[in-house]
Formats: C-alpha cells, sequence, structure tokens
C-alpha cells in the first residue's frame, strides 16, 4: 500500500509535500504530483502538508478517485522526480 495524490491536487500542485518526503517518492507532472508506490513508506507526513487535502492511503482514497491509484503508478514511472519546493499553479485556499 501507498499514498496516493487525487483530483484536488490537479491544476494547484502545491510542493508542500515535497519536502517532507523521507523517501524522495513525489513525481511531477504538468497538472499534478504524482506518489511512487513503490517508493512510499506509507510514513503519513505528506498527508498533513496538503492545503487542499489530496493525498490519502491507498484504502482510503474516495471512490469516485479510485483511478488515481492507478494514475500515480504510471505517471511517476513517467515524470521526472521533484525534491525541492517550487510555485504552486494557483494561489492558496483560503482559510476560514
Amino acid at each position: 500500500m501507498a499514498y496516493v495524490v487525487t483530483e484536488p491536487c490537479f491544476g494547484c500542485r502545491y510542493t508542500d509535500c515535497v519536502v517532507v518526503c523521507p523517501c524522495e517518492c513525489f513525481h511531477e507532472g504538468e497538472q499534478m504530483l504524482y506518489i511512487d508506490p513503490e517508493h512510499c513508506v506509507d510514513c503519513d507526513a505528506c498527508v498533513h502538508e496538503c492545503p487542499v487535502e489530496a493525498i490519502f492511503y491507498e484504502e482510503n482514497v474516495p471512490e469516485e478517485w479510485h483511478g488515481y491509484i492507478a494514475l500515480n503508478a504510471e505517471m511517476a514511472s513517467r515524470c521526472p522526480q521533484i525534491t525541492e519546493r517550487k510555485e504552486p499553479l494557483t494561489g492558496r485556499p483560503s482559510q476560514g
């Protein structure tokens, strides 16, 4: 099992999660990030850093986003690894 980046990341691509990942398992796509399930150690650190709550443990991915489990595995192998914070594609969600 691994953590999975889902729909809320699309078009946002915050990288707060990337910098806390101890195993550098994030990969950067054009519109979102992906987690390599082969390298994820299920540490849970990334989940709390995601401002749009896009990261779920594989068993807890909402049913409507189950396709993201396979998508993360596929795209992580095709996209470059990311280990540093970058500007997101969109502004921060409002706190309120």
